[in-house]
């Protein structure tokens, strides 16, 4: 054994604990991950052996300030053999060999991120993004610099968003210049020691991106309702506390592991690829119609989608078909939208002012779908086919969903059809123009051997008829190209919950609208009991309840302290004396906002509603119009300020009258029914 020319290897003489206490400098470790090593597993003592050769091998401290040190001297390995001549330093690969975190911070509340090419930053939070050298692309919209800023909003309802930096125009320059012109644009955001660091690691490919703190008044008042403050930020213990963890802290973001981002698939960025090319042509003004089963990332293709048409086009005609998930406003509404800003978060932070809207007042379209076809042409009859529409519809696809949607592709005649579809969905045929022109419709009659590919679109619109009973309605059609996008799409919902995690999205839209009525940032949030509502007398407007029959006795109780939809009729009502005024039939009429009804005044006869919508639309109002679309239980609960019983809330309730409760998919258990909303308070009350 002494004749061996083999070294011996070296046993586990030296403890993991002594190990991590000589390179404590270097990683950083806080208290109680220092505590905590002597009781680590095999597989963790191996896992911290490989951090601390892998921080040994990078020849650099990573302190707290976050900057390089330089070893004096690197340790040779003694089982190396001898070399007659030092090895040759390796070139330089660029920033993606860089041996720190690219997160620097800069300043309170700031931070900046340097993205080596075709390289990405996942995270968690809202900020607000520029693009200080280069061009990166956030959820498909590209950022480039000297653009304006763009608030992202990464929420843990969603997928989490990433910063990518992708390929942009160079001019003829040499490294030289264009190391002169970064550190120009750079000069007023960052300090001499980031600026010089920088340029020694400077690449002419990558891109350097500024994060700043995010607060707006619609995010502040979704916070403070209690159990909401996760959908932003989510808090866990972190093992290595170190200047990018404080920096992204500062900012109000964390970063989030590559997995958790945005990804899809090729055929679904083949389609993208596709459909930009149609829009950006001349005269190009597709009418784009996606369809799917639930949960299949259709609602995220659209995202993506406008924003990747923002990029070469102004704006983007947006049809919301999709009564329980809207994207721009609050559910149970059918809406015609411009869109000319990027979207950059889920639906309740950006919630937008639509070109024409009609309230449907469900969330579903079961047992009415004439009424929901009928909106759907009204709502359509305002596009102007001067830019390119994108059309959402229901993941509602089987039995009566998918006759409904062969009358909607008929009646709206698009030019293209992308359908989605997921080894766990259900089967959904490919709706191919010969497979919706042979196939029947729920309203429509199809002959598969009439097409007439000449008539223009309001000439098809106005000649769609429904069939009765007894007489079968021409079908003209037009033919559309079918693109099939295959999903991947990983969702956690399950037939079990997914009503009500679809019950949660639609709250978090109502609270995102009712988020316009707090004052800008920074001025304090006010509780919705302290804002001062318009009164709006009985004769004023007409009462119409939509989702039930309810008594003329008791349609003041439902109206009370419900979620009411602001139209306009074209019927004149302001020849009644007195009021209410109620409408034996819901009419389709232009929907110009929504507002609370918080308080009736019996004596003088008003109406008391809080509502986001300007006075000069508020003119415009003469009808009132209540569905299934609730208030969410956290406003009445959560009013700060009050003392003693809250108005609107009873624990004294009789869950077994007929209609005192609804199922919703899941059980109910004893402390959530004792914290449910009286359907039926006292007029008189009112919110204080």
């Amino acid at each position: 054994m002494a004749d061996s020319p083999w070294p011996l290897k070296r046993g586990p003489l030296r403890s993991t604990w002594l190990r991590a206490r000589k390179t404590r400098t270097q990683l950083v470790l806080s208290r109680r991950p220092r505590r905590r090593l002597g009781t680590l597993r095999w597989c963790g003592r191996r896992r911290l052996r490989r951090r601390l050769l892998q921080a040994q091998a990078a020849g650099a401290d990573w302190r707290e300030s976050g900057c390089p040190v330089p070893r004096a001297a690197t340790r040779r390995p003694k089982t190396a053999a001898p070399s007659a001549a030092p090895a040759a330093a390796p070139a330089p690969s660029g920033p993606a060999s860089l041996p720190i975190p690219p997160v620097r911070p800069a300043g309170p509340g700031r931070a900046w991120v340097l993205l080596p090419l075709e390289q990405g930053f996942t995270f968690s939070g809202i900020c607000r993004v520029t693009c200080l050298y280069g061009q990166v692309q956030v959820f498909g919209f590209a950022i480039g610099q000297g653009q304006p800023p763009q608030d992202v909003f990464s929420t843990y309802t969603h997928s989490r968003l990433t910063i990518n930096a992708v390929h942009y125009s160079m001019p003829e320059k040499s490294k030289k210049e264009m190391k002169r012109e970064a550190r120009a644009l750079l000069r007023s955001h960052l300090n001499r020691d980031d600026r010089c660091w920088l340029m020694k690691n400077f690449s002419p490919l990558c891109s350097i991106v500024m994060l700043e703190q995010l607060k707006t008044s619609t995010v502040n008042f979704l916070v403070s309702h209690p159990g909401l403050s996760y959908v932003f930020v989510q808090e866990s213990p972190t093992f290595q506390i170190n200047s990018e963890h404080i920096a992204l802290r500062s900012v109000g973001i964390r970063r989030e592991k590559k997995k958790n981002g945005l990804r899809l698939t090729e055929s679904a960025l083949s389609a993208m690829e596709e459909l930009v090319t149609v829009s950006c042509e001349v005269d190009g003004c597709p009418v784009i119609l996606v369809c799917g089963s639930q949960d299949v990332g259709k609602s995220t293709f659209n995202r993506y989608l406008i924003n990747q048409l923002l990029n070469s086009i102004s704006c983007v005609d947006y049809l919301e078909c999709d009564l329980g998930q809207t994207e721009f406003t609050p559910p149970g509404c059918i809406s015609l939208l411009n869109i000319t800003e990027p979207v950059l978060g889920p639906p309740f932070t950006h919630q937008r002012t639509p070109q024409k809207m009609v309230y449907y007042g469900k969330p579903s379209c079961k047992n009415n779908y004439e009424n929901y076809i009928e909106i759907i042409k009204y709502v359509f009859s305002s596009y102007k086919k001067e830019s390119p529409l994108i059309v959402n519809t229901m993941g509602w696809v089987s039995d009566k969903g998918l006759l409904l949607l062969i009358d909607l592709i008929r009646l709206l005649s698009p030019s293209h059809v992308v359908q989605f579809s997921s080894g766990r969905s259900k089967y959904m045929p490919n709706l191919t123009p010969d497979y919706v022109d042979d196939m029947d419709g729920l309203y429509t009659k199809s002959k598969s051997r009439v097409r007439d590919r000449g008539f223009q679109l309001a000439e098809f619109t106005e000649s769609l008829e429904f069939a009765d009973e007894e007489k079968e309605s021409p079908v003209v059609f037009t033919g559309h190209k079918l693109i099939c996008v295959q999903s991947d799409f990983a969702f956690r919902k399950t037939p079990r919950n997914r009503e009500s995690h679809n019950k949660v999205l639609r709250d978090l839209a109502v609270l995102g609208y009712l988020g316009q009525l707090q004052p800008p940032v920074p001025k304090p949030l006010c509780p919705l009991h302290g804002l001062t509502p318009y009164q709006v007398p009985f004769n004023a407007v007409a009462l119409r309840i939509i989702h039930a029959d309810v008594a003329p006795t008791h349609i003041l109780y439902a109206v009370n302290a419900s979620w009411v939809g602001l139209c306009k009729i074209l019927d004149d009502v302001r020849g009644y004396a007195n009021g209410p005024i109620l409408l034996a039939q819901t009419p389709i009429c232009d929907c110009l906002g929504f507002g609370i009804c918080r308080g009736i005044d019996m004596e003088k006869r008003l109406y008391h509603i809080l509502t986001p919508v300007p006075p000069e639309e508020l003119r415009n109002v003469n009808c009132l119009l209540v569905g299934a679309i609730s208030i969410p239980q956290c406003v009445f609960k959560s009013q700060h300020g009050l003392e003693g019983t809250i108005p609107y809330i009873t624990t004294d309730y009789n869950f077994k009258l007929p209609g005192a409760s609804e199922k919703i998919g899941a059980r109910e258990t004893e402390e959530t029914r004792e914290e449910k909303v009286h359907p039926k308070p006292k007029l008189y009350r009112k919110i204080n």
